[in-house]
């Protein structure tokens, strides 16, 4: 099984990449996204592999982190979702974005990628709810917060915090990850006045 491809960049397709390994041409199937961050025909290039074997055929996915690999599996655990649905949501939305999808239950988010219905898009949000956090890149209090958000289960002093620094003008994400961060150091029982101001230490950094 090949996990990995370093090599040089021969062609670039619509959805792939040919990649020469020592005189051996890989073809490797790719996110948008990752065909737009690989460099040009000639240059150099590594990908993270995921191989699929079929009776019929042999192909390999390409991307340019393990994380992203990582969330192409995942995303196909959802029923209805094959190889093509998870490339093009990964087309769509890079991993952090998918995972604060998931956490706050933005089914509209996921439904912008090609090919996937209103009804895929729910069951991605709902079946991947629990197992998003360990692919998130995020730490998993960031995740809950964005989730309870999203829910409007949060505490009053956390929301209001979330909400004074978004109307400040940092995005729900920028804020949401700092009323997080902040209340690592003042504790959940901190008020809103504390965690605006921790929050907005952490977004000075």
């Amino acid at each position: 099984m090949i996990g990995k491809l370093k090599g040089t960049i021969e062609e670039i397709g619509d959805d792939y990449v040919l990649v020469d390994v020592h005189g051996v041409c890989y073809v490797a199937f790719c996110s948008a996204r990752t065909l737009s961050r690989l460099g040009s025909v000639g240059e150099a290039c590594v990908l993270f592999i995921e191989t699929y074997v079929r009776e019929d055929q042999l192909k390999l996915f390409g991307f340019m982190t393990a994380l992203e690999r990582e969330w192409f599996i995942l995303l196909q655990s959802v029923q209805g979702v094959g190889a093509k649905v998870a490339l093009a949501v990964l087309s769509t939305l890079p991993p952090s974005e998918l995972a604060n999808a998931i956490a706050l239950q933005d089914r509209t988010a996921v439904a912008r990628a090609q090919g996937v219905g209103p009804k895929v898009a729910v069951r991605i949000v709902t079946e991947l709810k629990n197992k998003a956090p360990a692919f998130a890149g995020e730490a998993s209090g960031t995740i809950g917060l964005k989730q309870e958000l999203g829910e409007g289960v949060a505490a009053a002093p956390v929301a209001d915090a979330v909400s004074a620094l978004t109307n400040l003008g940092y995005s729900r994400d920028q804020a949401a990850n700092a009323v997080a961060a902040a209340m690592k150091t003042a504790g959940e029982g901190a008020d809103s006045a504390k965690l605006i101001r921790l929050g907005l230490k952490e977004l000075a950094r």
